[in-house]
């Protein structure tokens, strides 16, 4: 371990270089990049993620909640805003339900959650629960993979409507909302983060943190690649049915 603390651009370089592990490089990704993914394994991503989505402001307000800091909160509620929307407008979800329309999935189907693997639950609760339970500045620093997330949303853009044109051009609308949306929530992310992380076993600590959020989301494509490339979904050796529980309530 270093014997002094990075200086702050140090340790934003430290925290960027993460982005070597982010989920872009994973084989599931690439193949959806690259022509390759076939029509299930988008609607297995597709309907998967929106577990993601629909726990991303239960997550921003286990922040809000741990949050004494009344500017950071007035800055930070407006992440829950994108995602759930506000009066008149829509937000991220409603973008992501048309997305799975645009790919063939209907909305009753993805609202249910019965196509999400219990690898992806298991993954993205294990997410929430660590926002409810760490200090504010922690669970709003896990966030931070956002700084890659811009190359993420252009590359769909990009390559996506080239490559699968069987999809409809209306579900692209959340990638773009979120280019500029993710590009202002990085700003303010790194803010806390830089202030707050100032000794050698702080700053250690947080780039465990945004490893954490990194394993999650590459654990997330692990169980779809099991389940839609691999052919292995849970209990693919006693029935072909989805048996795997849909959610429990506390």
């Amino acid at each position: 371990m270093a014997e002094t603390p990075l200086s702050p651009a140090e340790f934003e370089q430290a925290l960027r270089d993460k982005g070597a592990y982010y989920h872009i490089y994973h084989p599931y990704h690439v193949a959806m990049y690259e022509g390759r993914a076939t029509r299930e394994q988008i609607q297995g991503w597709v309907a998967n993620r929106f577990y993601y989505q629909v726990n991303i402001p239960l997550k921003d307000a286990a922040i809000l909640a741990n949050c004494p800091d009344r500017d950071v909160r007035r800055e930070w509620v407006q992440r829950i805003i994108d995602h759930d929307g506000a009066p008149g407008e829509e937000g991220g979800i409603e973008a992501w339900l048309r997305l799975g329309e645009a790919v063939g999935l209907a909305r009753e189907q993805m609202l249910s959650q019965e196509l999400v693997l219990p690898g992806v639950r298991f993954a993205v609760d294990a997410y929430v629960n660590f926002a409810r339970r760490a200090n504010w500045q922690e669970a709003a620093s896990s966030s931070l993979t956002e700084m890659f997330a811009p190359q993420a949303h252009k590359s769909r853009l990009d390559s996506w409507p080239k490559h699968y044109p069987w999809i409809e051009a209306s579900g692209y609308d959340y990638f773009r909302q979120r280019l500029g949306q993710a590009r202002r929530d990085v700003q303010h992310g790194l803010r806390i983060t830089l202030e707050h992380y100032r000794s050698v076993e702080s700053q250690q600590r947080m780039l465990e943190i945004l490893q954490f959020k990194l394993d999650i989301l590459w654990s997330m494509l692990d169980a779809m690649s099991m389940a839609y490339e691999l052919k292995r979904p849970p209990y693919h050796t006693v029935t072909n049915e989805r048996v795997w529980h849909k959610g429990l309530t506390p």
